[in-house]
């Protein structure tokens, strides 16, 4: 890989050549990545992968006109030719009154805070293989479990620059590693499916290769038996590894390119109460060995810790600086390096309860493990989606349930959710089981 001062420098150069070809202005995205992975399955070595890129992105601008081009080539001649390209392809594409970098005065001026993002760990290839095998192992020698569909370990180091004609300059180095196990359990038309898995950025926090082995096949023998329900309107429960959709589906209405076209169901919700007033969603970029870190934006903004939902009450949505020109308002650092926006480190923060005393009232309900397809439509906050589960009976969690829906409108959701206190910062998004009661549970 190129060091941090070479590919600052890279950037630069092709700054130059972009301002010479005439552009008014330009940024640079430059990246490097390796990554290898093993996998395994009925104990022999399936496959593995090496993977080695790298990338350069060119954006520029001519007056109000913008295009990009990237190219794998960090030569001389490749750069000089992608600057004369870009540059005439901006000349040639039609006028964006809201196109430009991100404004001068909000760029991040002095050192980022560090994140911790980067362990220099590299393990073998045998080494990824013996944690597979032991993954898979653990997970075979769960009772009821007959087959694996993979098993695998892996470990990735990536470096990224971002330079602007304007004064701003960053490069992060991160890493990332991961075991995962996918097991069949029963056989037949009875067979059932389910996964453990879990990333990390530094290899010393990452869960044990039989502990995640071990969950997947609990999990798909749990599954054993599933059949569908009887439908109706009932509590509904989410377990924290599907609960943490309903997060994303907030974000996503939170756009501020969908605010700026309306078509978001949340586009006139801002300083409004969307949850119950003990409800707290936090996006924290600052997490140290987050998944979601990162200490600017894919513009060069600051990122900040924000409170998105304080008390119940929407105070941001995520804007970056083309949606704050058309909205009139400032960007939020949420600006991602392809286009558009997202979260960090999302959370919902936990409740009271725990997850036995959220549902020990809950006559008939339906504890939801998977959701399927992607029936959700931000536009209307309509929500239907196929799901697996279990069935709640008395308080209980009892027998395993398929073939159902889960329907209701994602305003009432909202203002119905009622979160435990089993919150896990495992992931980029995280939340605790949630009940949401009033849901329709459409059944055999």
């Amino acid at each position: 890989m190129l060091d941090t001062e070479q590919m600052l420098a890279l950037a630069q150069d092709l700054l130059a050549a972009a301002r010479r070809e005439g552009a008014d202005a330009a940024d640079v995205v430059l990246g490097q990545s390796a990554s290898t992975r093993v996998a395994v399955r009925g104990g022999a070595l399936e496959d593995v992968s090496r993977d080695e890129g790298e990338s350069l992105t060119l954006r520029a601008f001519f007056g109000q006109r913008v295009a990009s081009s990237a190219t794998p080539d960090f030569s001389k001649a490749a750069l000089d030719a992608l600057a004369a390209r870009v540059v005439a392809m901006a000349r040639a594409v039609p006028e964006d009154a809201f196109s430009g970098l991100a404004p001068e005065d909000l760029l991040l001026r002095g050192a980022p805070p560090a994140l911790d993002l980067c362990d220099a760990t590299n393990p073998s290839p045998e080494a990824l293989r013996d944690a597979a095998l032991r993954a898979e192992a653990a997970a075979q020698a769960v009772k009821g479990v007959t087959n694996t569909d993979s098993a695998s370990a892996s470990a990735a180091h990536s470096r990224t620059a971002l330079v602007t004609s304007h004064g701003f300059a960053g490069c992060a180095d991160s890493s990332s590693f991961g075991i995962t196990a996918s097991v069949i359990a029963g056989t037949g038309s009875a067979m059932q499916r389910d996964y453990g898995w879990h990333t990390a950025r530094h290899h010393a926090d990452l869960s044990s290769a039989e502990a995640i082995g071990a969950l997947a096949g609990e999990r798909a023998t749990a599954r054993l038996g599933a059949a569908p329900i009887t439908g109706g309107a009932m509590p509904v429960v989410f377990d924290p590894r599907v609960g943490s959709g309903l997060l994303g589906h907030l974000i996503g209405a939170l756009s501020g390119a969908a605010i700026a076209a309306k078509t978001s169901f949340l586009k006139d919700a801002l300083g409004t109460s969307l949850f119950g007033p003990d409800i707290v969603i936090t996006d924290d970029p600052h997490r140290l060995r987050g998944l979601g870190s990162r200490s600017y934006d894919g513009e060069g903004l600051p990122t900040k810790p924000l409170n998105i939902i304080d008390q119940g009450n929407l105070t941001s949505f995520l804007i970056d600086s083309t949606a704050a020109r058309q909205l009139g308002c400032a960007p939020t650092g949420h600006a991602t390096r392809g286009g558009g926006v997202s979260s960090s480190n999302l959370a919902l923060e936990p409740g009271q309860a725990t997850p036995a005393e959220l549902m020990a009232d809950i006559k008939q309900g339906l504890y939801v493990i998977e959701l399927i397809g992607q029936g959700v439509n931000l536009l209307t906050g309509d929500y239907s989606r196929g799901a697996a589960g279990f069935l709640i009976e008395n308080g209980v969690i009892t027998r395993p349930v398929n073939q159902v829906t889960v329907a209701g409108n994602l305003r009432d959701m909202f203002r119905a959710l009622i979160p435990a206190d089993d919150l896990v910062y495992r992931y980029a998004t995280n939340a605790p089981t949630l009940r949401i009661d009033g849901m329709t549970v459409a059944g055999s």
